[in-house]
């Protein structure tokens, strides 16, 4: 039996706030992965070392979670008034999917950076000290996203003393702004509600928030589901029981958004809907041992991503967090405390994370023009990602 040998593609391992990724520059890949289709997909899982029974991808680039399965296709923007198009891939680590219905907020922070540096932003657009403007064009949700990306000697600064909960090391500072991040083909809030019930099987009726902002996300209390909002991932992640009534939540949830017409098709998508709960204010002990008081955060939010209690926060989900505390009577707004707001820090499993946003209420329609948040992202390595010719 022969095999074909092994190919090598120039790829960039990058840290985005919580999340890694491999990046690739699209007209670096092989001709039959530069536009999508099977071709694709396989490459991407087999860079990852996905499908892994065993649920480790040891033998590819993954780290056995959501946060560390993704991947990103970047290539010079053919939008008017943008630099560079992001595609993101979220590649599953025990199935033979890539889930393209949505963005990583998180490795976004890391778009600019690489961008610059792998030529697809105009030179004169780059100051030689200073911040440069990336206008991001998402291609998942169609969507406008900007990156402030520090520069120090026409290189981008990555070290700095900027601090982000979940992530060990301090980094240079990227604020990152979602321009109009609700569903660019529906209402903010799909079913015309601010808070709707949400029948659910072995589980009851739930009051939610579904919103369509940053990424499709459903809100639930916390104390309706028996818990406090100060959970850690063992807490849930151990629970086989909590993770398949989070998963019933979330595909019924993405059935009255209209995402799905079935349950039975929200496992064909699995990035989207996100599935998050809600508390007040409480004191915790996050999981690097720091102590998160009542007097640090407006409230509590514990979002599942793929399946799992994310160790952080979801870039994208803190997006929909903004959006829905600055709404007067949302799930979310009543557990920061009610009322009007443009900002929002939230307590999440690693500590806590600040997000802006306004809403205004136009033609009866909910709105959110701009949601503002600063995270940090760096090069862990660069060269090629070698993989076997057959495998795709």
């Amino acid at each position: 039996m022969s095999s074909l040998p092994q190919i090598k593609i120039p790829a960039t391992y990058m840290r985005g706030g919580t999340s890694k990724g491999v990046f690739f520059s699209l007209k670096d890949l092989p001709v039959s992965a530069q536009t999508p289709g099977a071709a694709r997909d396989n490459l991407l899982l087999r860079v990852m070392g996905s499908p892994d029974p065993y649920g480790k991808q040891i033998d590819g680039m993954g780290a056995a979670t959501s946060s560390t399965s993704k991947t990103v296709i970047l290539s010079k923007s053919e939008q008017a008034d943008h630099d560079v198009d992001y595609l993101f891939g979220q590649v599953s680590i025990d199935k033979p999917f890539v889930d393209w219905s949505g963005n990583c907020g998180n490795l976004t922070a890391a778009v600019g950076a690489f961008a610059i540096s792998n030529g697809l932003v105009d030179p004169s657009r780059v100051p030689e000290n200073g911040t440069a403007i990336v206008r991001i064009w998402q291609v998942n949700i169609q969507k406008t996203i900007i990156a402030h990306v520090q520069m120090t000697d026409g290189a981008v600064q990555e070290t700095g003393d900027f601090e982000l909960d979940g992530v060990t090391f301090p980094a240079a500072e990227v604020q990152v702004e979602f321009m109009d991040p609700a569903d660019g083909e529906g209402a903010m809030f799909p079913t015309g509600n601010l808070v709707d019930d949400l029948v659910v099987p072995g589980v009851g009726t739930l009051k939610v928030t579904l919103i369509n902002a940053g990424i499709p996300t459903i809100f639930v209390e916390a104390q309706a589901l028996g818990y406090s909002g100060t959970e850690l991932q063992d807490d849930i992640n151990s629970d086989v029981k909590a993770l398949a009534t989070f998963e019933s939540i979330r595909a019924h949830g993405a059935v009255k958004m209209g995402l799905i017409s079935h349950i039975s098709e929200a496992s064909t998508r699995q990035h989207t809907p996100k599935v998050a709960f809600v508390a007040q204010p409480s004191d915790y002990v996050s999981s690097s041992g720091k102590s998160v008081t009542t007097n640090d955060v407006d409230l509590l939010v514990r979002a599942l991503s793929m399946g799992k209690l994310h160790h952080a926060m979801m870039g994208t989900a803190a997006v929909a967090i903004g959006a829905a505390a600055a709404v007067t009577g949302t799930l979310v707004n009543q557990a920061a405390g009610g009322g009007e707001r443009t900002a929002v820090r939230f307590g999440h499993p690693s500590g806590t994370l600040r997000v802006g946003a306004e809403a205004t209420l136009e033609s009866g329609q909910w709105q959110v023009k701009k949601a503002v948040m600063s995270r940090s992202a760096r090069v862990l390595m660069e060269g090629w990602i070698r993989v076997p010719g057959d495998s795709f």
